[in-house]
């Protein structure tokens, strides 16, 4: 089958000398569609809906800053000497490893402030993040970026993918293992594990949803972390998301083990805020 190669124009529109990037559109998009998530799953949980839009409004901007933070740390003798290239995020360079870091620690404090249950908080972002990430893959896809190493066209055929998928992993003659799909794919499986884990009574204590993101999470990028092209380098045979992968997974199972030997032990995560932890945020 011969296909005609026609890239996907990253541009979604403009307006006047404004021009609007799907990129955008879909980063956007991920990030309303996380949000009215967990708005929902909060209120079923006693918590006020409108609390995870504040959260959103200090954890997003701080967000994108350690995304650029954590990769501008990891390249730091390219921008030693080419300062004027740190802010100049267009350029590419956002490690969704350094935002998750980034967001994490701030939605630990905004909880610690507001007198909220920092795990039953993280277990209901928990799910919605990762369906977040799943829609955020594609922005990766418009753009031509977070590809594999060289496949052939055979290769990609084989995997039954549409034929814009394949078009778009054409790039300048060449095809590339589609690694924004196979990420794209694993979060969204994982999105809809969690959530039936999640329903299911006596089964997850409060802060094993979100254990169970870190595990699920740190798996699956650990190994597609190792068909790409474009990763941050630890040491010259070892990438840094694979070694912040193993971290993650190990320490997440150990947390897991550690929680789980507490006396009395952790609520279930569908029994939601205690009278107690209700009185004492109302206090608040």
């Amino acid at each position: 089958m011969n296909f005609l190669f026609s890239a996907i124009n990253p541009i979604a529109f403009s307006l006047g000398p404004l021009e609007v990037h799907w990129y955008g559109v879909i980063i956007a998009s991920a990030i309303f569609v996380a949000i009215f998530l967990s708005m929902r799953e909060a209120e079923k949980r006693g918590l006020e809906g409108d609390s995870i839009i504040d959260i959103a409004l200090w954890a997003l901007p701080i967000a994108f800053i350690g995304a650029r933070l954590y990769y501008v740390l990891f390249e730091l003798g390219y921008y030693l000497q080419n300062p004027d290239q740190i802010l100049a995020i267009w350029n590419g360079g956002i490690a969704i490893y350094g935002g998750l870091i980034a967001g994490g620690l701030t939605v630990y404090w905004f909880a610690k402030k507001k007198g909220i249950p920092i795990w039953l908080l993280l277990d209901i972002l928990a799910p919605n993040v990762l369906l977040a990430q799943a829609i955020g893959r594609w922005g990766n896809f418009i753009n031509q970026e977070a590809h594999g190493g060289e496949v052939s066209l055979s290769f990609l055929e084989k995997l039954h993918l549409p034929e814009f998928i394949i078009n778009q992993m054409n790039i300048s003659g060449v095809y590339y293992h589609p690694t924004f799909l196979y990420e794209s794919l694993w979060s969204l499986l994982g999105f809809f594990v969690i959530l039936v884990l999640r329903q299911r009574k006596h089964l997850l204590r409060r802060g094993e949803v979100a254990l169970t993101y870190v595990l699920w999470y740190s798996l699956g990028r650990f190994f597609i972390e190792g068909l790409r092209t474009d990763s941050l380098w630890l040491l010259d045979w070892l990438r840094v998301s694979q070694a912040l992968s193993v971290i993650l997974f190990i320490g997440g199972i150990v947390v897991w083990f550690i929680r789980r030997q507490d006396y009395p032990p952790k609520p279930y995560y569908l029994e939601g805020m205690e009278p107690i932890e209700k009185e004492k945020l109302t206090e608040k």
